[in-house]
């Protein structure tokens, strides 16, 4: 055997010794064909074959959205949607499984009790979740302890905040579903028209607008919408992230209406509730002289104390979407809510906007003379000494502190924490005079606070 393996090994070695001896070739030839054999060989080893063929091992990770012609592309896209939707939120805890839950953690508390809140320790925690079941599992993790541990002395925690935590997330996740089921094109977001739908849907369900009639309903869904797309949505692009939905307090706002024993104060400071929005919608009716369902410059200059400037207005019909001159109640609505929630970066973006005449991005000395002029204006007219400007401009320099000391940009005003003073001191008479006698406002109310105190 041995000696059969020497003569092959002596026949290759004489072929080769051979054959270098007949191969004429160059280095530079030697080398190429090294190369070319070496890249073959290689490739072949890699899987990659043929040059032309390499796309098929890459992953792929784009998928055309069907034509608007292809409707059973589309019917199909829509119909595994659903499924995959179905899918997750059978994967959510049902009130059933919370409530095995909550019997659960009930079960293995541990004493002793800090206050009236019972207590679960890490061992404990584990070993609920082993009986609670796989749709639990994420839920007992040893970063969500960790997350919920506040310094208890025995290293336990919460029974009932550990509870509210999983309440929430499922919540979160069944929103997020349900308002999946409204994004139409499947990318991620709503459109003003999904977000309609979604919202006219869950009227029925919110207990504190069945007094809503249902000729309103439309209006109501306007007024509604409107907020979300007028803080979420600040380019105006018409569609609003869904993961941006969920992180407001915008939606919570919405469902907090489920509640029946919701108390009036609660209702009037909730842009969503059936006071507030009739409260808007009358106010666009009562201002609506001509009953034209628009409103003209002249109308809205009634708007609040009707102390808005001439020239701020002439603004905001310039920069504003108007029909014929005249505003709509959508219009409105943003014009309502960038003056209600004036030290919110959205509404100071839509002022700042009305403001800066020549969107430079900032607003320089002579802008703030041209609209403080019109405040001078309107002093004289109801009889007052008009103050000087140049007083006023270095209060609004010294009180948003520009990086530029000549230029004030949106950001300057949002950081500064004042963009609400700044902004009420140049459009409106009645902000300029509360702001002018802040001092003697603040005596009146000390002094009516005492005189509540004394006996």
């Amino acid at each position: 055997m041995s000696t059969d393996r020497s003569s092959q090994w002596k026949e290759t070695l004489r072929r080769r010794l051979s054959s270098d001896k007949a191969d004429k070739r160059s280095e530079d030839e030697k080398k190429a064909e090294e190369t070319e054999l070496f890249t073959k060989y290689y490739t072949e080893w890699k899987g990659g074959g043929n040059a032309d063929d390499t796309f098929k091992h890459i992953p792929r990770f784009y998928y055309r959205l069907p034509a608007e012609d292809e409707v059973l592309l589309q019917k199909l896209r829509e119909e595994s949607r659903a499924v995959f939707l179905q899918r997750k939120s059978r994967e959510l805890l049902d009130n059933e499984e919370l409530q095995n839950l909550w019997f659960l953690l009930d079960k293995h508390q541990v004493p002793p009790t800090t206050g009236d809140e019972a207590m679960i320790s890490y061992e404990s925690f584990l070993k609920v979740g082993e009986k609670a079941g796989a749709k639990c599992k994420l839920f007992f993790t040893a970063r969500v302890y960790a997350k919920l541990f506040h310094n208890d002395p025995y290293g336990r925690i919460s029974i009932m905040q550990f509870f509210n935590y999983v309440m929430r997330k499922v919540w979160l996740h069944q929103t997020r579903i349900g308002l999946s089921l409204y994004d139409v094109a499947g990318q991620g977001y709503l459109r003003e028209s999904d977000l309609e739908n979604y919202i006219l849907e869950l009227i029925p369900t919110l207990p504190q607008l069945d007094g809503l009639e249902k000729s309103f309903y439309s209006f109501y869904v306007c007024t509604a919408v409107r907020k979300f797309f007028f803080f979420l949505d600040p380019l105006r692009t018409g569609k609003i992230k869904i993961q941006d939905i969920l992180a407001c307090s915008f939606l919570d706002d919405l469902l907090e209406l489920r509640d029946e024993e919701l108390s009036k104060e609660s209702q009037e400071s909730n842009w969503f509730s059936a006071p507030s929005a009739l409260r808007v919608y009358g106010q666009y009716l009562n201002l609506d002289k001509d009953h034209n369902g628009m409103l003209s410059k002249e109308e809205l200059s009634r708007y609040g104390t009707g102390t808005l400037t001439g020239v701020f207005l002439d603004r905001v019909y310039q920069e504003c979407l108007t029909y014929d001159g005249e505003m709509d109640y959508k219009t409105y609505l943003d014009f309502v809510l960038a003056l209600e929630n004036r030290k919110e970066p959205a509404a100071l973006q839509y002022i700042f906007k009305l403001l800066d005449m020549e969107n430079r991005g900032y607003l320089n000395v002579f802008a703030l003379n041209y609209f403080f002029r019109a405040i001078q204006e309107q002093m004289k007219i109801h009889g007052q000494e008009p103050v000087s400007f140049q007083d006023v401009k270095d209060e609004i320099f010294d009180m948003v502190k520009p990086k530029d000391p000549y230029r004030i940009t949106l950001q300057d005003l949002v950081n500064s924490g004042q963009g609400d003073t700044v902004s009420s001191i140049l459009i409106d008479l009645n902000g300029f005079w509360t702001y002018e006698n802040r001092e003697i406002l603040v005596t009146s109310d000390e002094n009516a606070t005492a005189d509540l105190e004394d006996p």
